[in-house]
């Protein structure tokens, strides 16, 4: 390439050296997010002629509220927010109006609505990645019959798994309203806090299956008549037992049985659980509801349809795990709560923990790292 000023000298001659300063200067190179020894987090973003700009996250600590950057030299936008807790985040800037990952940051997370720019703040020994053996995650595509369709799910494999002949347990994990199949991977930390636990001998090797939660547009609107979906997850439960788990054991190397198969969820996930484990009572000996219950229906119609299930001796026998976890600040603690209640007197023995902090993945990725030991012993 010839240098610029020969470059320069040859457009002089051919009288379109006026061109050059019209082309568009180069801005400086600026780092986002750049998280600092001391858990503080900067954000940066280049946008000369913006008016405007904020950054938003769903679970952030000092970002929960649309935070405004300060604009500095040369156009470039900065705020610092801080001390963060150790745990991985989603966020976006707000540039006039205009929502936007952040352009200088390669790692994103998919939610049923839009993608999101995530940081990890380091410092977490339970899901900071280490010197350990790692297991695999893959995006499996499969036919759903159910819904007609393509779709999608993640699913984990451990250590070892693509060299050795043997069979797993199952642990089926749900995400929440608004996200989708990537989102345990991509910003819950999943694969990281398994490869960890199963490094320390404290969770069993296991199969991970996160499949796509909502089967249709997203919407907040809460169904009131038995049998509906909601936020866009209609016919969910069905295809789980029909197309999800059935291409799951032709697929994979799993072992069969209750005692091999466990299912938890998040948010709505927490109840899609609820909904899956006792529509199936002999399929799953472990039932993790995390920041949710029965929040879809009362939990008068759901003991209507439910009565023989929850009658049942053989399904409290073989139900070896029953935990739920909710912040005391989340707003569904309440219906979180009132689930527990419903189950004791049922005659269930549920596990509860009321936790500090909301309706947040740091809460979520603290609960899998506690549930996960307790599956398959």
């Amino acid at each position: 390439m010839l240098p610029r000023l020969a470059a320069f000298a040859i457009l002089l001659v051919l009288g379109l050296a006026d061109r050059v300063d019209a082309q568009p200067r180069r801005g400086p190179v600026v780092v986002s997010p750049d998280v600092n020894a001391d858990r503080r987090v900067t954000f940066r973003l280049l946008a000369p002629k913006a008016d405007a700009v904020s950054v938003f996250s769903s679970d952030l600590p000092g970002a929960m509220q649309p935070q405004a950057l300060k604009r500095g030299d040369e156009g470039v936008w900065e705020l610092t927010i801080g001390p963060v807790e150790p745990g991985t985040y989603r966020y976006l800037f707000n540039l006039d109006g205009v929502l936007l990952c952040d352009p200088r940051n390669q790692f994103g997370s998919e939610s049923n609505g839009n993608p999101w720019s995530v940081v990890t703040v380091p410092g977490s020994d339970f899901m900071d990645v280490k010197d350990v053996p790692h297991g695999a995650v893959a995006q499996v595509t499969y036919r759903s019959g159910v819904l007609d369709r393509t779709r999608r799910m993640h699913v984990y494999t451990p250590p070892g798994y693509e060299s050795n002949a043997e069979k797993y347990p199952v642990f089926y994990l749900l995400h929440g309203a608004g996200d989708s199949d990537d989102s345990w991977t991509s910003v819950g930390r999943a694969n990281v806090i398994l490869d960890n636990l199963i490094a320390a001998k404290k969770a069993k090797p296991m199969i991970v299956v996160m499949p796509m939660g909502h089967t249709g547009p997203f919407s907040f609107i809460m169904p009131t008549a038995p049998g509906r979906g909601g936020v866009g997850n209609a016919k969910f439960e069905d295809e789980f037992a029909k197309d999800i788990v059935p291409h799951i054991e032709k697929n994979y190397r799993v072992q069969a049985g209750r005692p091999n198969r466990a299912i938890a969820g998040l948010s709505m996930g927490g109840a899609q659980t609820l909904d899956i484990a006792f529509a199936h009572p002999h399929d799953y000996s472990a039932i993790g509801v995390f920041s949710s219950g029965l929040i879809f229906r009362s939990t008068a119609d759901w003991e209507k349809d439910r009565k023989e299930t929850l009658s049942d001796p053989a399904v409290k026998d073989g139900l070896k795990v029953f935990w739920l976890a909710t912040g005391k600040d989340d707003f569904l603690i309440a219906r979180s709560r009132d689930t527990v209640s419903f189950f004791e007197k049922n005659g269930f023995k549920p596990t509860f923990k009321e936790t500090t902090g909301g309706h947040t993945w740091i809460n979520w990725q603290k609960y899998l790292h506690e549930f996960a030991p307790l599956l398959f012993q």
